[in-house]
């Protein structure tokens, strides 16, 4: 089992900058691949970004690429998300999520964390 932790949400005005940590305990040698999905209001959740435990490999969703960046920290099992120039659409719920294969697809993540609220003012 791995165990997923995210901290880091909040309210921000349009413009500003968030940045989410997401903790992994448990048998995390299983895991591959730490990923980052939202979910709107009466939305369905969906792909933000992607980072490899073990390359360089990074993906993006198109919405936030550019604007938002994942990085780890291997030696504190952390995975961060920045968060720039946020929008108003970018208010979701974030879940963090670890997976044993390089993928976008929500049904290949293993694990999942409880949730982080974004909130963007305009």
């Amino acid at each position: 089992q791995v165990q997923l932790v995210e901290s880091g949400g909040g309210l921000v005005q349009a413009g500003g900058s968030l940045r989410l940590s997401c903790t992994a305990s448990g048998r995390t040698g299983s895991s591959y691949v730490m990923g980052w999905f939202r979910q709107a209001s009466g939305k369905e959740r969906e792909f933000v970004a992607a980072r490899s435990w073990t390359t360089s490999s990074t993906a993006y969703s198109d919405s936030v690429r550019g604007r938002f960046t994942i990085s780890r920290d291997n030696a504190k099992n952390t995975v961060n998300l920045q968060m720039n120039s946020l929008k108003p659409e970018d208010t979701a719920v974030y879940y963090c999520a670890a997976g044993s294969s390089w993928s976008r697809a929500q049904n290949l993540y293993n694990y999942w964390g409880q949730g982080a609220q974004v909130t963007v003012s305009s």
